[in-house]
């Protein structure tokens, strides 16, 4: 069964992209601060967290049918190019330095062996996170697509949602709630199972059973959602937990539902748009997103810029540079090797 694609699906690919991208950029960190906290950087880097969410029911709805269809075989073509792309990346990312500085000060190895000194001090994490911290969402990917190929292939879909919503608690409670509840987790519960399989479930769950929402329906769900998870940031911040530090919490996954059934409920939406013609290259962008930033934060050290200036040179630079790169790779050997 072939993916008619839903032209409001690809355009908030898209924008989630470059909403995380600019997460990553760390803006208004430094400045706009208020008793010496940037509660705009903080607000502002919790506003994007709808963005990762959105990717995970995105990649579940549109699997579905094939991953029920086929289980083994679907899940072999959809993690083998995803296993390489992330293996190709970790590489680069371990390879590649990211403070030029040092680099001239002490030298090449210097530099690195920091870095990757810092990786071995947790290998789970770090195998589960790759050469680089932005990796983990193509494990957490990989693992959620392998959990809902099993449960395919024993006519067990309908325990989907419960085993991610199980996972999904357990991760929140072992994570940012983990000052309250003293919960262990042998790795940062962002990484593998927990944040990913309840909301690729749901996806699933939305297409399997095709679910639907009118736009005002979607529009609440979203922003009771988006309320619930600042208010767990601001309850959170009093006892310990930074504000910015919340990659998921229990209202995320309803933040996510909402924005995603929203989409759903508008497929016409960014039609005949060219941001939305380039959501194949969100994968690219994702996974080459980060390395730019990095370039940009070396330029913009350089030029010893400072505040709104620096965040804008780094989030417009990056941009161009990360889309430059993919474009520029797009007709030659190297691309398939980077980015399928």
């Amino acid at each position: 069964m072939e993916n008619k694609k839903i032209q409001s699906i690809e355009l908030g690919r898209v924008v989630a992209i470059i909403a995380i991208a600019a997460m990553h950029c760390q803006m208004f960190i430094s400045y706009w601060q208020f008793d010496g906290t940037p509660w705009v950087g903080y607000l502002f880097n919790q506003a994007t967290r709808f963005a990762v969410p959105l990717f995970f029911l995105i990649s579940g709805y549109l699997i579905q049918p094939k991953l029920v269809l086929a289980p083994t075989q679907t899940l072999y073509r959809y993690v083998s190019p995803l296993l390489k792309v992330f293996v190709v990346w970790s590489v680069i990312c371990l390879a590649m330095p990211f403070n030029l500085a040092t680099v001239a000060e002490h030298g090449y190895l210097a530099e690195r062996q920091g870095y990757w000194g810092f990786l071995a001090q947790t290998p789970l994490n770090s195998l589960l996170e790759g050469g680089l911290v932005h990796l983990w969402f193509i494990p957490a990917l990989m693992i959620a697509a392998a959990i809902g190929a099993v449960l395919s292939k024993y006519k067990q879909t309908e325990l989907f949602v419960p085993l991610g919503f199980a996972l999904y608690v357990y991760g929140v409670l072992a994570g940012s709630y983990q000052e309250f509840t003293g919960f262990w987790a042998p790795f940062f519960t962002r990484n593998g199972p927990f944040f990913s399989t309840l909301l690729f479930a749901i996806g699933f769950s939305i297409r399997q059973q095709s679910i639907t929402a009118t736009s005002r329906q979607a529009l609440w769900l979203a922003l009771i959602g988006m309320a619930l998870h600042f208010t767990e940031a601001a309850v959170l911040n009093h006892f310990g937990q930074a504000f910015n530090a919340n990659d998921f919490l229990f209202g995320t996954v309803l933040w996510g539902s909402g924005c995603f059934l929203w989409l759903l409920s508008k497929p016409s939406l960014g039609a005949q748009s060219w941001l939305a013609a380039q959501s194949r290259y969100v994968l690219p962008f994702y996974v080459a997103h980060l390395p730019m930033i990095i370039v940009m934060m070396n330029i913009t050290g350089i030029l010893e810029l400072n505040g709104l200036s620096k965040d804008a040179v780094i989030l417009f630079g990056a941009l161009v540079m990360t889309f430059g790169l993919i474009k520029g790779l797009a007709n030659t050997r190297l691309y398939p090797w980077l980015f399928r």
